[in-house]
C-alpha cells in the first residue's frame, strides 16, 4: 500500500500532510460558508418574514439530509477503497450552491438551496474524515482532529468577518455571491490529497459485505456511543438560536455577528488542546466535559439580559464545541473496527444528524409557543442526561473490550 508521510517533530509529530492539506481544504470551505451561515438566521427574520420554527425547520432539515447521506458515503467508501471522489464531489456540489442564496427571495428558496449544499457536505464528511484517521498515528488521534477543526475553524472565524464587513458594505445578495470564491479554492487544493490505497486483493472481503452486515459488525460501544451523542444532539439548539437570542434582547445584526466571531475564535483556539487532551486522559472525560458546558451555556441564556452577560455565554458555547467537535470523531475511531472506519463516521454522523430535525423543529416550536427560555431550559435538561449517561458507562465504553 502506498504510505503516507508523516511529520517527525514538534506540534505535528506524528499528523500526515493530508490532515493539513484537508484542513486548508475545510479552511477555505469554512471562510465561504460562515460568509453565509451566519446570515441565513438574520436574513430569514428580518428580509423574509420567517418565524423562529421555520429557522429551525430549515436547519435541522438541512442537517439531517447531510446526515441521511454520511452513512451511504461512508458505507460506499470502505466497500470502494477510495476517499478522495466523494470529498471532491462533496466539496463540488456545496461550491456551487452557496451564490444561489442571492437568488432566494422566499423561505422555500433558501431551504431548497440549502439542501443542495448540505448534500454536498453529506456525500464528503465520512471519508473525508476516515483519510484524516489513517493520515496520523493512533496516539495522537485526536490532536490530528483538533489540528484539522483548528484550521476549519479559522476558516470561520475569516469568514464570519468578512461577511460582516461586507453586508455592512454590499448587503445579504453580493456577500453570497462573494461567498463562492473561497469555496472553489477549496476544491481545487482537494488534488494535493495522497489517498492511502490497499492492494486489491485485500479488499475483497470488505467490498463483498452488504450494508446491513457492515452495520452488524460495528462494536456495541461504538453503537452505545452513538445513542448517547444522539440524546446531546435532541437537545442541542445550534447557533442560529444564539444569533437570534442575541438579537432578542436587543442586539442588532453586526454585533450579533461580533458576537459569532468571538464563537469561532475561542473554538479555534481551544480545539486542539482538547483534541491532546483526549490523547492523554481519554475520549469520554473530555465529552462529559463539553456536554456539561453546553448545559451551563443553555442555562444561561435561559436568563441573559445584556450584552456583557451574552459575551461571556458566546464563548462557553466555544470551549463546548471545542471539547466535542474533533473528539466525538476521534472517539468514533477509537470505538469501529479497522475496516469500516468511514462506516463507522458516517453512522454517527447519520444518526446524530437525523436527531438535527427534531432537535430544530422542538427548539424552534418552544420558542414560538412558549418563550425562548423553554428553549433553553430544553437545551439544558437534555445535555445534562447525556453528560450523565456517558459518565456512567465509562467502563462499558472501552476501545477493543466486548
Amino acid at each position: 500500500m502506498n504510505k503516507i508521510k508523516k511529520f517527525k517533530t514538534g506540534l505535528m509529530r506524528g499528523v500526515g500532510a493530508n490532515v493539513v492539506i484537508l484542513g486548508l481544504v475545510s479552511l477555505f470551505t469554512d471562510l465561504s460558508s460562515q460568509m453565509v451561515f451566519p446570515l441565513i438566521p438574520l436574513f430569514l427574520t428580518t428580509v423574509l418574514g420567517s418565524s423562529m420554527t421555520i429557522v429551525g425547520l430549515i436547519e435541522g432539515s438541512a442537517e439531517t439530509t447531510a446526515s441521511l447521506l454520511k452513512v451511504f458515503s461512508g458505507y460506499w467508501s470502505d466497500r470502494i477503497k477510495r476517499r478522495k471522489p466523494f470529498v471532491l464531489l462533496g466539496y463540488g456540489l456545496s461550491s456551487l450552491a452557496k451564490p444561489l442564496f442571492a437568488f432566494a427571495y422566499a423561505w422555500q428558496s433558501v431551504f431548497a438551496i440549502r439542501i443542495l449544499e448540505r448534500v454536498g457536505k453529506g456525500i464528503r464528511n465520512a471519508p473525508r474524515d476516515a483519510i484524516i484517521a489513517e493520515s496520523c498515528n493512533d496516539d495522537v488521534r485526536g490532536k490530528a482532529y483538533g489540528i484539522h477543526r483548528a484550521m476549519d475553524g479559522t476558516g470561520s472565524v475569516l469568514g464570519a468577518v468578512l461577511g460582516l464587513i461586507l453586508l455592512i458594505s454590499l448587503g445579504f445578495q453580493n456577500v453570497f455571491l462573494l461567498a463562492g470564491i473561497p469555496s472553489l479554492i477549496a476544491v481545487f487544493l482537494i488534488v494535493l490529497v495522497k489517498e492511502k490505497r490497499k492492494a486489491t486483493r485485500n479488499a475483497v472481503p470488505t467490498a463483498a459485505k452488504s450494508m446491513r452486515v457492515s452495520f452488524r459488525a460495528l462494536t456495541p460501544q461504538l453503537k452505545y456511543f452513538i445513542a448517547i451523542a444522539t440524546v446531546f444532539t435532541l437537545g442541542n439548539f445550534g447557533y442560529a438560536f444564539l444569533m437570534i437570542r442575541a438579537q432578542n434582547i436587543g442586539l442588532n445584526d453586526p454585533t450579533a455577528m461580533l458576537l459569532y466571531v468571538l464563537l469561532y475564535v475561542v473554538y479555534t483556539i481551544f480545539t486542539i488542546p482538547a483534541g491532546t487532551l483526549s490523547d492523554k486522559i481519554g475520549r469520554q472525560p473530555v465529552i462529559v466535559i463539553g456536554y456539561a458546558l453546553f448545559g451551563m451555556t443553555s442555562l444561561g441564556l435561559a436568563f441573559v439580559s445584556n450584552l456583557f452577560q451574552i459575551v461571556w455565554l458566546f464563548a462557553l458555547y466555544g470551549v463546548f464545541y471545542a471539547m466535542i467537535d474533533g473528539v466525538q470523531r476521534a472517539f468514533v475511531v477509537d470505538l469501529s473496527p479497522p475496516d469500516l472506519k468511514a462506516t463507522s463516521l458516517g453512522a454517527f454522523h447519520t444518526a446524530t444528524g437525523l436527531a438535527a430535525l427534531p432537535a430544530g423543529v422542538i427548539s424552534g416550536l418552544l420558542w414560538d409557543t412558549i418563550s425562548p427560555e423553554a428553549t433553553f431550559i430544553y437545551g439544558f435538561v437534555l445535555s445534562f442526561a447525556a453528560a450523565a449517561l456517558l459518565l456512567m458507562s465509562r467502563s462499558r465504553l472501552t476501545p477493543g473490550r466486548s
